[in-house]
């Protein structure tokens, strides 16, 4: 398996989740922003940090759980099970979106100052949230595996 294959499809996965997390809480007018909530539970936890700091760890947290989800999905990719494609990754992403949605619980029960939100509408957005990580890490990796194939029939 290939960095560039995880980096790409992480990145853009991640990227387009974070915006759909955005384009949602401004439509709700609520905060759905999963590296500023992450970024929110490590304040709590380490007040001896800054703001800044705090949301700096957000941001790493958010695209390093990003990097790990693309991780099991570029290699699901590579054993072509299940193959990417949009409709697949429609399935795989929804799926994601259950297990995330796990996640944050447990996180949110286990944190000793989880924040004060609308817990069910959150963890409703997550699942559209990473059928589009879902989908976008797929277009990353097809496309870069297109510029490779490209690129070694020019030589």
């Amino acid at each position: 398996m290939k960095a560039k294959d995880v980096l790409t499809a992480g990145i853009t996965g991640t990227t387009f989740m974070t915006l759909f997390s955005y384009l949602v809480s401004a439509a709700d007018g609520e905060n759905f922003s999963e590296p500023e909530r992450l970024g929110q539970l490590a304040d709590r936890l380490l007040p001896t940090l800054s703001k800044e700091q705090c949301q700096a760890l957000g941001w790493l947290g958010h695209y390093g759980v990003g990097l790990l989800f693309s991780l099991v999905y570029v290699e699901l990719w590579r054993r072509r099970w299940p193959k990417s494609s949009i409709k697949n990754n429609l399935i795989v992403g929804g799926i994601s979106g259950i297990i995330a949605v796990a996640i944050w619980k447990t996180t949110f029960k286990l944190h000793p100052l989880p924040p004060a939100l609308s817990f069910n509408k959150y963890y409703l957005q997550l699942i559209p949230a990473h059928v589009v990580f879902a989908v976008f890490a797929g277009i990353g990796y097809q496309l870069l595996k297109k510029i490779e194939n490209h690129g070694s029939k020019d030589q």
